[in-house]
């Protein structure tokens, strides 16, 4: 459970000859465009810790939803005597609007962005430079995730997180053995059909139909978007019950049968399940999304000391194992190098795919998003979603 002390508002390029836990190589540049209205900020900088030793008494926070082991954040506080508040926000367009229309005076000090936003938001002065001087335990992280297109030196980011996507179903009621895409619309058209549930993602819901027929996730081809909203639009769509954003919630549900889902989001929702072994998840053979998220600061963060604090013992290993083990998904710290480590963990292979699985994932590069969008609506019109 949550703890008094912790305050949370809101709602909760293809890798290249990478290990399971060195999964950024060779990702591809993003095309994110950015929502009307973004201004400069203040370009207030990070302070350097106070004369006197003390922090700042509290972190602003805004992340995805459930985002971070409780009892951290706990223990940050009682630690250093700083509260840690947290909201939640539901899309990086959500972060970037509340970001543009606040300039600098949002009150956030951290923020977790997915890596291809990051050069936007730079650009429109949304995040400032971490004073690396003040996150000492960079020197724990695993070089694999340091130093990626999106920020270079990272000037910018750490590592938060990182994640696929494919599905889990319910092997009680779908008998065969699923492993593709094509195996999942099948599904969807029959056993479990009224029962499925696809997430509240347009470019997720696109890639299963995209990967389907073996065309590139990010593919701005008109002919193949067509093709995709056709498939998802009138064979996937009629036979969907509802458009979520967490696996986990529509497990716990118990009308679900098919589920899109994130990997770590499964994964819980599985830990959670009175009868774990009723459910299996699967990484489809043709591919799936490999997608990061980092910490980063706002501009204009009011508490700059707690943050740079905040970040530097967040990614220490104690620290990363713990949040790993609650979010299901991996971490940048080197403490994953060592294969013993997956032993700690319950469902391993969800949590660390394989190099196999690692191999045929794609990186979301955000470009032609408004045929994606324009699919996803449509979806959702067809289910009366």
């Amino acid at each position: 459970m949550i703890d008094d002390d912790i305050k949370v508002l809101g709602s909760g390029t293809t890798l290249n000859n990478l290990t399971r836990r060195s999964v950024l190589g060779g990702m591809a540049a993003a095309g994110v465009a950015l929502l009307a209205g973004c201004g400069q900020g203040s370009k207030k900088v990070a302070s350097n810790i106070a004369p006197n030793g003390k922090l700042e008494d509290r972190v602003n926070m805004y992340s995805w939803g459930d985002y971070d082991e409780p009892g951290l954040l706990k223990k940050f506080k009682k630690k250093f005597h700083a509260v840690v508040q947290a909201d939640a926000f539901g899309s990086n367009e959500e972060l970037m609007a509340k970001l543009s229309a606040t300039r600098g005076t949002s009150g956030y000090d951290i923020v977790v962005p997915t890596s291809l936003y990051i050069p936007q938001m730079v650009e429109h002065d949304l995040i400032q430079p971490l004073d690396r001087s003040l996150i000492p335990n960079f020197s724990t992280l695993d070089p694999a995730y340091l130093d990626q297109f999106f920020d270079k030196g990272n000037k910018y980011s750490a590592p938060k997180a990182y994640g696929s996507t494919g599905f889990v179903y319910d092997v009680t009621k779908i008998k065969q053995d699923l492993t593709t895409w094509a195996d999942f619309i099948e599904a969807a058209k029959t056993t479990a059909s009224g029962k499925v549930a696809l997430l509240e993602d347009a470019w997720e819901v696109t890639a299963i139909a995209l990967a389907v027929k073996g065309y590139d996730l990010n593919t701005t081809d008109k002919a193949e978007l067509a093709y995709a909203k056709k498939l998802v639009v009138n064979e996937l769509a009629p036979h969907t019950k509802a458009y979520m954003g967490q696996a986990a919630t529509a497990m716990a549900q118990g009308s679900f049968t098919l589920i899109h889902a994130y990997n770590g989001d499964a994964r819980q929702g599985m830990i959670d399940a009175d009868d774990p072994e009723r459910w299996k998840f699967v990484f489809p053979t043709e591919g799936g999304n490999w997608w990061g998220d980092n910490w980063c600061l706002a501009t204009g963060a009011p508490h700059p000391d707690a943050s740079h604090k905040f970040i530097d013992w967040i990614i220490a290993p104690a620290q990363a194992k713990v949040e790993c083990d609650y979010t299901g998904y991996a971490t940048g710290s080197k403490a994953f190098l060592d294969p013993e480590v997956e032993k700690e963990f319950v469902y391993p292979e969800i949590v660390f795919p394989s190099p196999e699985v690692l191999e045929r994932l794609t990186p979301s590069e955000f470009k032609g998003m408004e045929p994606r969008t324009d699919i996803l609506t449509a979806a959702q019109a067809k289910s009366g979603a």
